[in-house]
């Protein structure tokens, strides 16, 4: 049995020129991107880059992230690079904590700074204790004290609140994550090493200033060269970011135009891999909050509507995902006890036979990476769930 693409809604949309592309065709293409029909030659940095970063709230996810898209990724390969520095967390796209190049962090962060400035405006929890503070003030304070030595944010909360003791410390701490770059130091982000958070600002940390002049379109065209065919939409939902409709419009002239079947219009570089909708698709694990899932305003290109909310923790944190064809077919977690690691599979439809092998085959080599030690590992698939 093979798992059926999801289902599209047929109402009439906006009409578009250039073909039209199914969602058999949109998934293939996004998968040849991220590599995710087959294995990229690449190291970890190269890959780090053609991803346009990766989501990292979870430490170990880009660990995950890259094996199961490079041929011949190692965990120390990546840590190495964090503690040279030339990889990075820091919040960038959606606010989110993601995993980038030392020279995306600072390309990146200056463009996406509309995002944090409009958290500050709306968020529900924070913005009330900021009413009527200078912000720049606290800017330049926040800055000295993250520079003079990385800190907590328990430790930064504190250190405000002791130079405003009549606001909100909390408030005052989330206020300099989004006015100001910062960077998680490490061993946040090593392989296998737990700890809190440990701020700084991405100019100490690197030793360089945020670009001057970085481009929108230069970043909506890395969007699509990892994550197209996309519309304007489909940008705006990644980056966080609104009104990019007059940036797509002055790429138009170099960019191939396409349209889904409900008649979006949908850009793509003209050079970038669209396979055909039949290319096979291995089974693959992505980690939890993998960029893939979260990357698209209509996510139906990998995730059927029905599935959704079963990726997803109160509608927000995305768990990890089984690929099954492309798309997702299920989901996964290790459990861990007396030295034994369980990896436990919870598909979304009952898998053929060579499906469910070669999954479990996957999953062993997963098991491998995460749990090598283990005095016994076993890969688990259950019975398919009802939605």
């Amino acid at each position: 049995m093979v798992v059926a693409p999801p289902k599209r809604s047929k109402k009439p949309g906006r009409r578009a020129s250039g073909d039209v592309l199914g969602p058999l065709a949109l998934n293939r293409a996004l998968l040849a991107r991220q590599m995710l029909l087959e294995r990229g030659p690449f190291g970890a940095a190269e890959a780090i880059e053609r991803l346009v970063g990766m989501q990292a709230q979870a430490p170990a996810a880009p660990y995950v992230g890259l094996w199961t898209r490079l041929r011949d990724f190692r965990p120390g390969d990546l840590a190495r690079l964090i503690l040279e520095r030339r990889v990075v967390r820091i919040a960038l796209m959606r606010g989110t904590v993601h995993l980038v190049t030392a020279r995306d962090a600072l390309t990146l962060r200056p463009l996406l700074q509309p995002v944090f400035d409009r958290d500050l405006r709306v968020n529900s929890t924070y913005a009330r204790g900021l009413a009527g503070m200078d912000l720049g003030a606290l800017a330049a304070h926040g800055r000295a004290l993250v520079e003079e030595q990385p800190r907590t944010m328990t430790e930064l909360r504190a250190l405000l609140h002791a130079r405003w003791p009549d606001r909100d410390a909390p408030s005052l701490a989330y206020a300099i994550r989004n006015l100001l770059p910062l960077v998680q130091v490490p061993p946040r982000g090593l392989w296998g090493v737990g700890g809190l958070p440990t701020l700084t600002s991405a100019e100490a940390w690197l030793g360089r200033p945020l670009a001057r002049r970085p481009s929108l379109g230069g970043m909506v065209r890395r969007y699509l060269a990892a994550f197209g065919p996309a519309s304007v939409m489909d940008v705006q939902e990644w980056s966080g970011l609104t009104r990019l409709g007059a940036v797509v419009e002055r790429l138009r002239p170099e960019l191939r135009v396409f349209r889904d079947e409900r008649g979006t219009e949908l850009f793509d570089l003209p050079g970038a891999p669209r396979p055909q909708p039949d290319t096979p698709a291995p089974p693959r694990f992505l980690p939890e909050y993998d960029n893939l899932m979260v990357a698209h305003a209509d996510r139906s290109r990998v995730v059927a509507e029905a599935d959704r909310g079963r990726i997803t923790v109160d509608g927000r944190e995305i768990v990890g995902t089984v690929l099954v064809d492309g798309f997702a077919g299920g989901t996964w977690k290790i459990h861990r006890k007396g030295g034994r690691a369980l990896l436990a599979v919870a598909p979304f439809a009952r898998l053929a036979r060579t499906q469910a092998a070669t999954l479990a085959e996957e999953g062993e080599r997963l098991l491998a990476l995460t749990d090598g030690e283990a005095s016994a590992r076993e890969v688990r698939i259950g019975a398919a769930r009802r939605a």
